[in-house]
């Protein structure tokens, strides 16, 4: 009857006093229901961790969490695989309860044992998340740590996503990156309880995969004779040549990595503008073809753009079918946004395409190029996904949008009955600054600051309930112009990108501002841990050319 009693007193304390649960439940994102309980788990000195079955994906994630254990605390940690349980080490249990779904997890941990039960792998994987952050941060260290009480506070969890899609971008296109920090941000994904990275491959400024078919995109396109220095405003270079792309082998690298974090890569090949890097390799398949295109050195949106020819289009599908074959996502992300339409308007084949095709002038026509695409794509097995602009001239069939100039797109969609991605400049954009610009090294501009991002409901209240069925989920967007280094991408892209982790996991109705921020302060710590240069670590690196802080 006392441990029934402490257990009630337990539970009214965390949902009246966010300290006590900041303390002793600093889980990032919050779970759906938390109930406190007496007592901790104490690690024993020979751990075992017991798998109920033969999954060899639960056999990686339980030997992963041993050797993890083993590392930074010196134990003998053992896994076991079969049907049985240990009485007094940590349980993997398959479940049949289906309310749980693909993501969904129970984390039960008393003073005897703990255990971990979801139905899918993906579930374990996001469990296990939960269970690494109630123990002391050091077990994201790389050595042993001395003089720590391996303990875990007994608790009761019963967690799923509140969206199936929670997603963070980085671009590669502005500023390449090696293969050893895409996995790094890859891990930070899978940590935050994010599903998808959305790589954006091709720009103007570069083209950063190989595609075996047409070798000059990566010969030429990749390759840029300088990049801007400064701000966009300043108008200078630093007279450097700059290149960089991922080879097909690399590619595969990258997705295998992330399936084993059970991250979805979803690659992004734009098109019909941003295209200065493609037609400086292949000019044929621009509105001018006896121009010297040249790889993009400035910021910004360029005017050269495909000529939707039907020699274009099979470049552009036998490209998107060599991507095809790399990524197995559901989705192909083709762009879409800021296409400039004067050199459409000012060519003789597009104005008679358009009175061939019937349609209305050039934005008629940009709908009429993405429809090409999206039936290919679809033919292909798989889904296309572009920015909002694509609505323009009316959306293609199987199309799903990425909101990013304000809401009022994927609201739009969704209203229409197709599906949405939310990623409002506003609120997901970390090349914005976070605070005072002066206080800061260069960005693009903007502000937007933690709280603004941690804020944001991407369900609209203009939707009924069906409509908002349509709005699949939210995403963190990292634009690279002004973030020549990894560090810096690391600096710009979090802690905000954990605060939309948690928009995109955790109920509207249990996100409190106040509480997100204690329970990071702790967290902080464990990125501590594992070296990342977040906004506010207690010592940033420097940045290249761009530092010192802007005047």
């Amino acid at each position: 009857m006392k441990k029934r009693a402490f257990s009630l007193f337990l539970l009214l304390l965390w949902a009246i006093c966010p300290v006590f649960s900041q303390s002793l439940y600093p889980i990032i994102p919050k779970p759906l229901l938390l109930e406190p309980k007496e007592g901790s788990f104490i690690l024993p000195p020979d751990p075992i961790i017991a798998v109920a079955g033969t999954d060899p994906m639960l056999r990686r994630l339980a030997e992963e969490l041993a050797n993890r254990i083993g590392r930074v605390t010196g134990k003998d940690t053992k896994v076991f695989a079969g049907n049985f349980r240990v009485k007094d080490g940590i349980n993997f249990v398959m479940s049949k309860d289906h309310k749980l779904g693909e993501e969904g997890y129970f984390l039960e941990v008393t003073p005897k044992r703990i255990i971990i039960t979801a139905e899918q792998p993906k579930g374990f994987f996001y469990g296990l998340q939960s269970l690494l952050q109630l123990m002391p941060t050091e077990i994201y260290g790389s050595v042993r740590a001395e003089n720590i009480k391996w303990s875990v506070p007994c608790c009761y969890i019963e967690d799923r996503p509140r969206y199936a899609y929670r997603g963070l971008m980085l671009d590669v296109g502005r500023h390449f990156y090696p293969v050893a920090f895409i996995k790094k941000y890859i891990d930070l994904i899978a940590l935050h309880k994010m599903n998808t990275f959305h790589w954006h491959l091709t720009d103007d400024q570069g083209w950063r995969i190989e595609i075996k078919k047409y070798p000059k995109l990566t010969q030429v396109g990749s390759q840029r004779k300088e990049t801007m220095l400064g701000h966009y405003n300043d108008q200078k270079y630093d007279g450097k040549p700059y290149g960089g792309f991922y080879t097909q082998e690399e590619i595969k690298e990258v997705v295998n990595y992330a399936r084993e974090h059970f991250v979805t890569v979803i690659p992004e090949i734009e098109m019909p503008g941003h295209a200065s890097a493609a037609l400086a390799a292949y000019p044929q398949y621009g509105n001018n073809p006896d121009k010297i295109y040249k790889v993009g050195t400035k910021w910004g949106v360029y005017d050269d753009v495909f000529a939707p020819k039907e020699e274009t289009f099979r470049f552009l599908e036998e490209i998107l079918t060599e991507v095809i074959d790399l990524f197995p996502s559901q989705y192909i992300h083709i762009g879409g946004d800021e296409c400039p339409k004067n050199q459409w308007e000012e060519s003789l084949f597009c104005q008679e395409l358009i009175k061939k095709e019937g349609l209305k002038d050039a934005h008629d026509l940009q709908s009429y190029f993405i429809r090409r695409i999206d039936k290919f794509i679809t033919s292909k097995g798989r889904k296309m996904i572009g920015w909002d602009e694509i609505l323009e001239g009316g959306i293609s069939p199987n199309a799903t949008i990425m909101s990013w100039r304000g809401t009022e797109g994927g609201v739009l969609a969704a209203k229409q009955h197709h599906d949405a991605i939310m990623t409002p400049e506003n609120f997901c954009y970390l090349d914005h600054y976070q605070v005072d610009a002066k206080t800061q090294p260069i960005a693009i501009g903007g502000l937007t600051p933690l709280e603004e991002s941690y804020a944001y409901n991407p369900t609209s209240s203009n939707l009924t309930p069906d409509e908002a069925k349509h709005i699949l989920g939210v995403q963190g967007n990292v634009w690279t112009e002004y973030m020549p280094t990894s560090d810096y991408v690391e600096y710009m892209a979090f802690p905000r990108a954990i605060a939309l982790a948690e928009v995109g996991w955790t109920a509207q109705h249990l996100k409190n501002t106040e509480d997100f921020k204690k329970r990071l302060d702790i967290h902080k710590k464990r990125l501590d841990y594992l070296e990342v240069n977040y906004f506010g670590a207690p010592t940033n690196k420097k940045f290249r050319y761009q530092w010192p802080l802007k005047k």
